[in-house]
């Protein structure tokens, strides 16, 4: 189970070193151990370094975001802008003639918004432009050559072109302009890609390629302007549109003031200034303009309309005219209402005499009857009352003179007989009273009757005069409507004359500039503090970018710091660089230079070792690293020799097989060693080679053996170390890197104190968890670590038990000899200043 985690571990660490083994690679177990998956976690002391090494690159970056500022600002041309506000409204000031309700518009009201947007879309037309065209010289565009831009010179330039277009070419073609001397100038022109130059007196016209020019001295013209380069251009309309439709910008700024905002953007602000007072003014123009257009072509219209109106009212009236004289009537509803009244009082008179009629039928059945009251006190108009609508009286005396005889002869006859002549007389009286009543009644009857059949035939002429009234109605309804309509028309459009006639004495536009254009005081951009602020923030940004991309890429150990927080080994130490002299193979330098600080900082880490293992018991000691260059074989061989000037005798194998260096540190040969000894080629005591210290021996790896695994692992190897501890105090192993092969692990398996050297600037971070895995997969409990090659710029402490350790600085802090201080060259300088 061991073989195959640290056949695991070998493998993670050549894919985190990007190294490639010669033999076989052996595949991850993806169900690996807690720990090894674990993230790094965000190293605020590695951020501090990486920050610190980067400050002369985000110095740099802010010094070039700076100057990229300042040659935007000096090569770009600033633009100004010149802006007005209108307020806009119509006042009609008729309403001050006492006809304000003569004048409501005849369109429908709009909102505010679609009205300001309908001003806002005049401004900035064609119909502007044109005026605009007309009253400012926007067709020739005069510009002078500076140091490095060109400038517009707007209304001081010191020349004017007048010119005539013969063909369209000739519009936005350039033209160089120099003067020759006060009187004369030179007009530089491309032909067909081709340069022509001609020079012409001032005033004089001359004829180019499409366009005859004449060159006219300005106000402007000075002595000094005469060494100046000039160059103009002609501008058709299509281009003076696009100009002011690019630069110009009409927005509607209070919807419920009626407010519009004019501005116009220019590299000449005179020019912008001029340009908004002049569509203010132009806009006022074509306002009013468009209105009294608008009000002509109305009264035209309602002139118009009026005459057809007119001639179709009279028509109207002369048919209504001729019917009136056709019918005899005006009005046949008048008519109608008149006619039938006069039927009604026909039948009612009628009524009236057919009731007489009949009270006479009544009265004359009552004249033949014997009695005509109910008894002597009544009269004959209390018992006939409706006698008194006859108004005869006549009739009412002789039926009064009847109806006394008869009771007469009733009193007669009740004392006489009826052949008494008395009787007969009285009877006699009463019959000739009802003949004259009856000869009377007759009389009236007929006359009643005649005055009945007078009232029919009445009623039949009115009768039929009612039923042709229809006709008549109809067809003057016919003629009334149309004369109505006309008549009705007619006022209306007289009505409407007079409104817009009113309205085109006293309405004029509320038309007032609140705030006219002024010259702007400096240029909207480009804006001088924004442009220099992008320029820092955007090399800040940079610098902070190249600070986080090299914080994210910065993968290799730098500090002691992150060894104890990365791994559980202990940290038996720090060497410094050693920077003295440029080795090309590991040497040793602690008998040469025994007070400088690196032999001081292996003399701790000696001292360290002693907590661990006591120096008076036989040691054996490996020393390994991840990948070969770490430092392991420097480390091993100065350590020895440190631990040898102590007085223990030492003894160094280098069981690197694969690639030796120990030999080469001490500048020995390596004919044989360790991989004789182990076959029994040669024994221990043939194979050891001295030192420059008496007391610190050595065994070169000999040659390289096909299987340096099995080697280690035979009993020989047992024998040997045995057979070394007879002399030796302690035995320095100069093992193979664990990352690489597996022979290292095996000889830690065997040492009494495993070392891990990491070198500072070079070991990758990811090797550090592999460490942890050795621990944890092997038990070492006693692996500490060294980290090699350190940085010397501060101090460091560290300890073993009750806490020794030593400090290292710059200069020593005056305990050790340091090597004299080269002289940098300017390169050095630079390349030390940015690394």
């Amino acid at each position: 189970m061991a073989n195959n985690e640290n056949a695991e571990l070998e493998e993670l660490i050549r894919n985190a070193t990007g190294g490639v083994p010669g033999g076989g690679v052996p595949a991850l177990n993806p169900a690996a151990t807690e720990g090894d998956n674990e993230e790094a976690s965000f190293d605020i002391a590695t951020l501090v370094l990486v920050a610190r090494r980067s400050l002369l690159w985000i110095l740099l970056l802010l010094i070039l975001g700076g100057t990229a500022s300042w040659l935007y600002l000096r090569y770009t041309k600033p633009v100004y802008k010149s802006s007005s506000l209108l307020k806009i409204d119509e006042r009609n000031e008729g309403s001050a003639l006492g006809l304000a309700g003569q004048m409501v518009p005849a369109v429908a009201d709009k909102t505010h918004n679609t009205k300001l947007a309908g001003e806002v879309e005049l401004i900035k037309s064609n119909i502007i432009y044109r005026r605009l065209k007309d009253s400012l010289a926007l067709d020739v565009n005069y510009y002078v050559q500076g140091t490095v831009l060109e400038s517009e010179m707007y209304g001081n330039s010191p020349f004017k072109i007048l010119y005539k277009v013969r063909d369209n070419s000739a519009y936005n073609r350039r033209f160089e302009l120099k003067f020759v001397d006060a009187k004369r100038v030179k007009i530089d022109y491309n032909e067909q890609s081709r340069p022509q130059s001609v020079e012409v007196a001032l005033g004089t016209e001359v004829k180019l390629p499409g366009v005859t020019l004449q060159v006219v001295p300005t106000a402007s013209l000075t002595p000094e302007s005469l060494e100046d380069s000039y160059h103009f251009t002609i501008q058709d309309d299509i281009s003076v549109n696009r100009y002011l439709n690019q630069n110009l910008t009409v927005e509607i700024v209070n919807p419920e003031a009626n407010t519009i905002g004019i501005s116009f953007s220019d590299f000449n602000a005179t020019k912008a200034q001029d340009i908004v007072n002049k569509i203010d003014s132009v806009y006022l123009e074509e306002k009013l303009a468009s209105k009294s257009e608008a009000t002509r072509k109305q009264l035209r219209f309602l002139d118009m309309i009026s005459e057809e109106n007119r001639n179709n009212l009279q028509n109207a009236e002369n048919n209504l005219q001729k019917f009136v004289q056709r019918s005899g009537s005006y009005d046949v509803k008048a008519e109608v209402t008149m006619l039938g009244t006069k039927l009604e009082k026909l039948e009612t008179e009628r009524l009236e005499l057919n009731k007489k009629i009949v009270l006479l039928d009544e009265v004359s059945r009552m004249a033949n009857q014997d009695q005509l009251t109910r008894d002597e006190g009544q009269s004959v108009q209390q018992s006939i009352p409706a006698l008194a609508t006859i108004e005869d009286p006549l009739l009412d005396g002789q039926l009064s003179d009847l109806n006394n005889l008869q009771w007469n002869l009733r009193r007669l006859s009740r004392s006489y007989t009826d052949k008494t002549e008395a009787v007969q007389a009285e009877q006699a009286k009463v019959a000739f009273a009802r003949n004259s009543i009856r000869r009377l009644l007759k009389q009236n009857q007929r006359l009643l009757r005649s005055g009945l059949d007078e009232l029919n035939a009445q009623q039949a002429k009115l009768t039929d005069a009612m039923q042709k009234l229809p006709a008549q109605g109809t067809e003057q309804a016919r003629l009334q409507r149309p004369l109505e309509l006309f008549e009705k028309s007619y006022l209306m459009l007289l009505d409407k004359k007079l409104e817009f006639n009113i309205e085109k004495a006293g309405a004029t536009p509320d038309f007032d500039i609140l705030s006219p254009a002024s010259p702007p005081s400096a240029p909207i951009s480009p804006n001088r503090l924004m442009v220099y602020a992008i320029g820092l923030v955007g090399g800040l940004v940079l610098g902070l970018g190249l600070v986080a991309v090299r914080y994210f890429m910065h993968n290799t150990v730098t500090n002691v710091r992150e060894l104890e927080r990365s791994t559980k080994a202990s940290v038996l130490g720090i060497i410094p660089t050693y920077d003295k002299e440029k080795m090309e193979v590991s040497r040793l330098v602690v008998d040469k230079n025994p007070k400088s600080a690196i032999s001081e900082s292996i003399r701790s880490i000696r001292t360290n070792l002693d907590f661990i293992s006591s120096s008076k018991k036989k040691r054996l000691i490996s020393v390994t690293s991840t990948i070969s260059g770490e430092g392991k074989t420097f480390v091993t061989v100065n350590l020895g020799g440190i631990i040898a000037l102590s007085g223990q005798k030492v003894i160094i194998l280098d069981l690197d097989m694969r690639k030796p260096k120990v030999n080469l540190a001490f500048g020995a040969e390596n004919t044989k060693g360790i991989s004789t000894i182990l076959i029994e080629r040669h024994g221990v005591q043939e194979c050891i080679q001295p030192t420059s210290i008496d007391s610190m021996q050595f065994i070169s790896a000999g040659p390289t053996p096909p299987n340096p695994s099995e080697l280690i692992l035979s009993a020989q190897f047992d024998k040997m170390i045995e057979e070394l501890f007879l002399t030796y105090d302690v035995v320095l192993i100069d093992t193979p890197p664990v990352g690489l092969v597996t022979d290292g692990i095996l000889i830690m398996r065997k040492a009494d104190i495993p070392l891990y050297i990491v070198r500072a600037g070079y070991s990758n971070k990811s090797f550090l968890k592999n460490i942890n895995r050795l621990i944890r997969s092997n038990n070492f409990t006693r692996m500490c670590t060294i980290l090699n090659d350190a940085q010397s710029g501060g101090s460091y402490g560290y300890g073993y038990g009750y806490g020794y350790g030593y400090g290292y600085g710059a200069y020593g802090q005056g305990y050790y000899e340091e090597p004299a201080t080269k002289t940098l060259t300017f390169g050095q300088k630079v390349k030390k200043l940015f690394t």
